[in-house]
């Protein structure tokens, strides 16, 4: 990874919100609320989705290709930012997740949905990197912490209203308008952006050969990890319908993501060696046990316990609002504990909110009572998400920070992935992925909770060791 000192182009006047800015800052807000909403609507409209699309055993796919498009994507932006500025990935970037948005709302099946899924996974990723990039290079050093507080609370209104937007949008005019009807914004965002970010120049220092093959070996990787990743997940299928095939297909999947793994993460990450590798594999186990149910809340209390897509919506909502909540919990406790106590406690508390979840899987429990049980697993991530982050810099070795985050960024992606992806074969593999089973919801979850036990352990070892400067 190449380290670079971001500077202001001259071209730009000082100020967010200066005539020279105005534009640039409105335009990032606006293409981060649309991957936002985009994000977090996806999980509420996809039962109404999969139901009319008939292609249940696929539903985990819809996560999964996004998480692992964009973790590719994400690898790819940087190095493009670094050599050709910011402008020209920040554009394809957008038209990507438009084109995405445009595959998805037309998909007349699910693998067609899928496709379009890991376009915008693609788009996203390079946004994603990019912004920040347009950050460090587009604003002065003083403006540089107000614009990125700013671009954190583009995220609080999609958290507030996109699950129960994206709800009511199904249930009154249907599951392609929450694809199709975002498609302006991330255009009028770009038409904003342009202009300024063709004047900010691309990096200032050289590439020589080693950079190039530095970097050419992290993608090289990335995309061999998203395809250790894609061939896990599928052997897990098939394992269930075809046992000798899926042991076939997954074993050299396995194979190929270890490989991959300790290419991309720090040694030791894979056993939770103490100090940064523990970090990395505790952000990962994290991911996959929150975002291994999150992804099938809103399809349990829709096919199981009858509620209304927009109902179902508020979960999410209240996760959302509960993260934030631990995210600033977290903020306070910092200062008389460790951050891996913090993030052991985090995700015990994750831990209770994902049983006591599973529990309104039963009949006789109230499904309701999943918004608020929901929200407690939404404070544990908060809590845990958050000292991990921090713990992650105060683990890394001087002057590698920007390596160690992207490892951080690397694990939970793929952890997301995973967590979807086996959810999916698990819970999309009873009657002919048509119908959606009790049974194997609570099995999964239960899964989930077993993992979200194991980072727990894996926590405890954050801080064993001091920053290695």
């Amino acid at each position: 990874m190449v380290e670079e000192t971001f500077s202001s182009s001259p071209a730009l006047p000082s100020g967010i919100w200066s005539a020279g800015r105005r534009m640039l800052t409105v335009g990032l807000v606006l293409i981060i609320v649309a991957t936002a909403f985009e994000m977090l609507a996806v999980a509420a409209t996809m039962p109404a989705t999969a139901r009319e699309l008939g292609g249940l055993a696929w539903y985990g796919w819809a996560f999964s290709a996004f998480m692992l498009a964009n973790m590719v994507a994400a690898t790819v932006a940087g190095p493009e930012a670094d050599r050709r500025g910011v402008a020209v990935p920040f554009i394809t970037g957008t038209l990507l997740f438009v084109a995405g948005l445009l595959i998805a709302g037309l998909a007349p099946t699910m693998p067609s949905l899928i496709i379009g899924r890991a376009v915008q996974g693609l788009g996203s990723g390079i946004i994603g990197a990019v912004v920040y990039i347009i950050v460090g290079r587009g604003y002065e050093a003083d403006a540089r912490p107000r614009m990125l507080a700013i671009i954190s609370s583009a995220w609080v209104v999609p958290g507030m209203v996109g699950p129960g937007l994206a709800g009511m949008i199904t249930e009154h005019i249907g599951w392609r308008w929450v694809f199709l009807g975002l498609i302006p914004l991330p255009l009028v965002a770009a038409l904003m952006a342009l202009p300024s970010l063709q004047r900010l120049a691309p990096a200032q220092r050289s590439f020589d050969t080693h950079d190039y093959r530095t970097r050419s070996n992290e993608i090289r990787m990335a995309l061999v990890l998203a395809t250790g990743a894609a061939m896990t997940i599928s052997g897990l299928g098939w394992l269930i319908a075809a046992p000798l095939a899926g042991i076939a297909l997954i074993a050299p999947s396995i194979i190929i993501a270890v490989v991959a793994l300790r290419y991309v993460l720090p040694p030791g990450t894979l056993r939770a060696a103490p100090g940064l590798p523990a970090v990395i594999a505790t952000m990962g186990l994290l991911n996959l046990s929150f975002f291994g149910v999150d992804a099938f809340v809103p399809l349990t209390l829709t096919a199981i316990r009858g509620l209304s897509v927009v109902t179902a919506g508020l979960a999410l909502t209240a996760a959302t609002l509960t993260w934030t909540a631990g995210a600033w919990m977290q903020e306070r406790l910092v200062r008389r504990h460790p951050p891996g106590s913090i993030a052991a406690a985090g995700l015990l508390v994750m831990l209770i909110g994902i049983g006591a979840t599973t529990t309104t899987i039963a009949p006789v429990a109230p499904p309701l009572l999943s918004i608020a049980t929901w929200g407690i697993a939404g404070c544990g991530i908060g809590l845990a998400y958050s000292a991990l982050s921090l713990a992650m810099l105060q683990n890394a070795a001087s002057g590698h920070e920007g390596r160690a985050s992207s490892a951080l960024q690397i694990a939970g992606q793929l952890g997301t992935a995973l967590g979807a992806g086996v959810g999916g074969v698990i819970i999309g593999s009873g009657e002919q992925g048509q119908t959606v089973e009790a049974g194997r919801v609570a099995l999964h979850f239960v899964l989930m909770s077993l993992l979200a036990g194991l980072a727990i352990l894996t926590a405890h070892r954050v801080h064993a060791a001091n920053r290695r400067d």
